[in-house]
């Protein structure tokens, strides 16, 4: 049995989980379609890249992480529908969103987390100085693109850019020592909104994974307030280094926090981060285990 998996090339999420595949799982994996039995479609929205022949002659097997109905292109679903033979999603919210457009099987398993690079780290004290905070400041972060790319200042309101900010004002008002860590690409409305409401933050734009490690250790809350999201991945992450997450009810919240972590709007005052049970079910998802149960999905997908 051998996987060949489609590539997007967004320096995203979905290329680190690309990578991580072919690295652990290189005796079941092919980088050329023509030498595989099955092609796991991984970036469903440049599946057309993919020749049809190699579509129709292998079984394929298509990962969904969350569907936006407003921006739903029916036709180019099913399209790919008819070449695939089973899907795979990474949240039940999304399960019961694709069980309603198709009859195919489906499978719902979050991606693993790589623990060799999202870790608990010691000397917490030392690494909030590197990054230019102090002890006793009250930080919280959110490292999700919040900012429409076709003009770079509209609020991708999916992400919940706007309930952020009604969150960290409610947290000012209770905690003088609030300020927010940013980091990745599209975050012109949260600066703009936290200039305007004069909540101090630092914004570091483009770090990498060991760096935004060291900022997730630093965190005294991690916040998720998205109203559509696939994972976000950074659930995983904050979970397994052990930094404090509460999250809305969207993607794997429900698989990863307890039900105390998770909350609305009108219910966050009353949230808690449960750090030891989100820290406890990550561990379903690491390395090479989170990986064991995609390739027990492909081999009964193989001897099907």
């Amino acid at each position: 049995m051998k996987i060949y998996l489609n590539k997007v090339k967004e320096s995203w999420i979905i290329d680190r989980i690309r990578d991580d595949w072919y690295i652990n799982k290189k005796n079941i994996s092919t980088k050329y379609i023509k030498q595989s039995d099955i092609v796991w479609i991984l970036s469903p929205w440049v599946w057309n890249k993919i020749p049809k022949k190699n579509l129709e002659s292998k079984k394929v097997l298509c990962s969904y992480y969350h569907f936006d109905f407003k921006k739903f292109d029916e036709k180019d679903f099913y399209k790919l529908d008819q070449y695939v033979d089973e899907y795979h999603v990474i949240s039940g919210n999304t399960y019961k969103q694709l069980e309603n457009l198709t009859n195919k099987k489906i499978t719902s398993i979050p991606f693993w987390v790589n623990q060799n690079i999202f870790k608990t780290l010691n000397f917490k004290d030392k690494i909030r100085k590197k990054y230019g905070f102090d002890t006793d400041d009250f930080l919280v972060g959110t490292f999700q693109r919040d900012t429409e790319s076709h003009d770079l200042k509209s609020p991708k309101l999916i992400k919940g850019p706007d309930i952020f900010i009604e969150l960290a004002r409610k947290i000012m008002v209770k905690n003088d020592k609030l300020k927010v860590v940013l980091t990745g690409k599209n975050r012109q409305y949260i600066i703009s909104e936290l200039e305007k409401y004069n909540i101090p933050f630092k914004y570091f734009e483009m770090v990498n994974l060991n760096q935004l490690n060291e900022l997730y250790n630093i965190l005294d809350l991690y916040l998720v307030t998205s109203r559509l999201e696939g994972g976000p991945q950074a659930i995983l992450e904050a979970a397994i280094t052990k930094t404090p997450i509460m999250s809305t009810d969207v993607g794997v919240a429900k698989e990863i926090l307890h039900k105390k972590s998770i909350f609305t709007e009108e219910t966050f005052e009353n949230a808690i981060a449960d750090t030891d049970y989100a820290y406890k079910m990550t561990h379903n998802f690491t390395i090479p285990k989170g990986l064991d149960k995609f390739e027990n999905m492909f081999i009964k997908l193989y001897e099907s």
